[in-house]
């Protein structure tokens, strides 16, 4: 008999969370019963085994990926006026980070198959006010690190990774060693909102770095400036992780891998059925698959109406997303004479074909079928 399709969601937390319910539970319930719910064992405890599994110095945990990438930035003594480099084709938090702290975001085009930040562009926007450079590892796919830290060795730059999409992808350099994303530039920061691929039950963050001083300044920067209760040797903020949102993410990294080679496996049987369409262009990926753990899986429509294939998604009761519609250089908040529609030629082509299906870890054959048969219906 033909089994029976459960309702397509663009990211399934239901699904996922009662296939360690019992684990969850518990260990939620163990900390509500230990009242211990600010910077208690549950926090040191996951911070030690995300230190082990990324292979990192040090793990400082805080309340969201925003906060995380603006403690990063604050971290490294910057005046205003300096100038960070980021990508044009993101969401908001990396340059809203920059702006916030009164640096100046010089924003740059991207690459047209992994939609990164472009290398070539970046070198374009090095100047004498450069400090730092954010690569941005987007949907889950890795930035050219090896490239970008030459650059930024060159020009005595920080490299700051906004790692919220990529959680558990490698890059491999060209010597074959490989290291998790995060880890590579001076610091890396990451969300555990609750799509991402290490995902809390609200609001959460991390910062990472090998770099002893930079961790100690961090230290303090999350607890209002203090090492010593009442003593304020750095001007911080308030942006802890809590020990709830910890004891879930706890229990939920003994599956991260699992859960990444779930959505490489769903992107797979994605490409199997939709890579002979000439209008599509699916996710491209660099060797094996551990470069790419597909937060969103993201297909260009290269020749064909995108927003009315939107609309016949939603009309089948599928849902999908574009991400992102709008270049943050056009964003009314991050409007600059300094930029110019040329500089960012192919930013302004992918705002147009991007579309991103449903992924996550509890996709069904038959989910995947229905979506990809409904694609193709429409770009026939």
């Amino acid at each position: 008999c033909k089994k029976i399709m459960k309702k397509i969601e663009m990211v399934d937390l239901k699904g996922q969370y009662e296939q360690i319910k019992d684990e969850v539970n518990r260990s939620v319930l163990e900390t509500i019963e230990s009242t211990l719910f600010i910077n208690g064992p549950k926090v040191k405890s996951f911070q030690d085994n995300l230190e082990k599994y990324l292979g990192v110095n040090h793990v400082i945990p805080c309340a969201n990926g925003t906060d995380a990438l603006q403690i990063a930035l604050m971290s490294l003594g910057l005046k205003p006026g300096d100038e960070v480099i980021t990508s044009n084709f993101t969401f908001a938090a990396t340059v809203e980070v920059i702006s916030l702290l009164g640096l100046t975001p010089v924003l740059v085009d991207v690459d047209p198959k992994t939609f990164n930040i472009d290398i070539t562009s970046i070198e374009k926007a090095i100047g004498p006010k450069t400090k730092a450079i954010i690569p941005v590892h987007l949907f889950g796919q890795v930035a050219d690190m090896g490239e970008i830290l030459a650059l930024a060795e060159e020009n005595n730059l920080y490299v700051v990774e906004d790692n919220a999409q990529s959680i558990g992808a490698n890059y491999t350099f060209s010597d074959g060693s490989k290291m998790k994303t995060g880890t590579l530039g001076h610091l890396g920061t990451t969300s555990f909102f609750p799509s991402k691929n290490l995902g809390a039950y609200g609001d959460g963050g991390a910062i990472f770095t090998n770099d002893n001083e930079l961790a100690h300044t961090i230290r303090g920067i999350v607890n209002h400036g203090m090492y010593i209760r009442y003593k304020h040797d750095v001007v911080g903020v308030n942006s802890r992780l809590d020990s709830v949102q910890a004891a879930i993410l706890n229990i939920k990294l003994n599956y991260l891998d699992i859960y990444n080679e779930f959505r490489k496996a769903a992107a797979l049987k994605y490409n199997q059925r939709l890579s002979d369409n000439p209008k599509l262009v699916t996710p491209f990926r660099k060797g094996d698959c551990d470069t790419h753990v597909y937060h969103q899986y993201t297909l260009k429509v290269i020749d064909g109406d995108r927003d009315g294939l939107v609309n016949h998604l939603n009309d089948k009761g599928i849902p999908c997303g574009v991400y992102y519609p709008i270049p943050l250089h056009l964003q009314k908040a991050y409007v600059s004479e300094n930029y110019k529609d040329d500089d960012f030629k192919i930013t302004l082509e992918i705002v147009n074909q991007v579309i991103s299906l449903p992924m996550h870890t509890e996709l069904a054959d038959n989910q995947i079928d229905f979506i990809t048969d409904t694609v193709k219906s429409f770009m026939a």
